[in-house]
């Protein structure tokens, strides 16, 4: 298995990766890091990949919206997803303490979810960077004392860094939700229970109200719903909808009762829920 992810090795995504696949007991050969979100597509569309790892949403900062317009825009099916709480560790090169750091880089995320625990460190210096299993990558190869990164525990035994602090977040329920893209993962049928699509609606006044209705008559339970501006017209939207539901035939049943009422339905993918 050759996953793509967005970051380099050591960094949530690998993390989430591992997560997820090892729970369905197939193990990863090779980690194919990616710049950017898009280039997670493109890497499996030049075969670099088998599979990708994608962050979509978090429970501190909401969804990640340029991620919703790719799912769009790339025909690639959602096949599972993996919810991963996101902690937070300073780690630096052994043998330091935390009197010893001076400056202190992650990404900004990272500073934005950690500022809390550094105002008790006014010394420290915050740099925001690229990524954050990346900055402890360059504190390693550069063999930088008294700079300190803030990273996952996977980057922290990946590069050789000693922990200083731990869980140092100021939320400790932040958990991010990552979606699956593996065409040869294999699915059981009969354990889907959830579904993600995409539709837009007619400028009419009700009809969104109209749809979740339905959906509701029928019993399925709206996890998230994501709307998006239309480039180019005015005031109209796509709708981006997770869906989970406990009986396959009134899910089936719900869709043809409410695609008559969209416009340009997609449906993203058909998956077990992590959750």
């Amino acid at each position: 298995m050759r996953i793509a992810i967005q970051g380099v090795k050591g960094c949530f995504h690998e993390q989430a990766a591992r997560l997820f696949y090892e729970g369905q007991g197939r193990a990863i050969s090779d980690i194919e890091e990616c710049l950017t979100f898009e280039d997670l597509y493109k890497s499996m569309e030049t075969d670099k990949a088998d599979a990708a790892v994608m962050a979509i949403e978090n429970t501190v900062s909401g969804g990640l919206l340029p991620n919703f317009e790719l799912l769009r825009k790339y025909d690639r099916k959602i096949k599972g997803e993996v919810f991963l709480r996101i902690q937070q560790n300073l780690m630096a090169l052994p043998g330091q303490k935390i009197e010893d750091i001076k400056e202190v880089r992650t990404h900004y995320m990272a500073i934005n979810q950690t500022r809390e625990f550094f105002k008790d460190y006014p010394w420290i210096r915050l740099v925001e960077s690229e990524d954050t299993a990346k900055s402890a990558a360059e504190i390693a190869s550069e063999n930088l004392r008294g700079v300190g990164a803030v990273a996952s525990e996977l980057a922290a035994e990946i590069y050789g860094l000693e922990i200083l602090a731990e869980s140092i977040e100021t939320y400790k329920q932040n958990f991010t939700r990552f979606l699956i893209f593996d065409d040869g993962l294999e699915i059981d049928r009969e354990k889907v229970n959830k579904v993600s699509m995409c539709f837009t609606l007619p400028h009419e006044p009700g009809s969104l109200a109209h749809v979740l209705t339905i959906l509701s008559f029928y019993g399925m339970n709206l996890t998230r719903i994501q709307s998006l501006p239309i480039p180019g017209h005015e005031w109209q939207y796509f709708f981006y909808v997770d869906i989970k539901y406990e009986n396959r035939l009134r899910y089936e049943q719900a869709v043809a009762a409410v695609r008559p009422l969209m416009e340009d339905l997609d449906i993203l993918g058909e998956y077990v829920a992590a959750i």
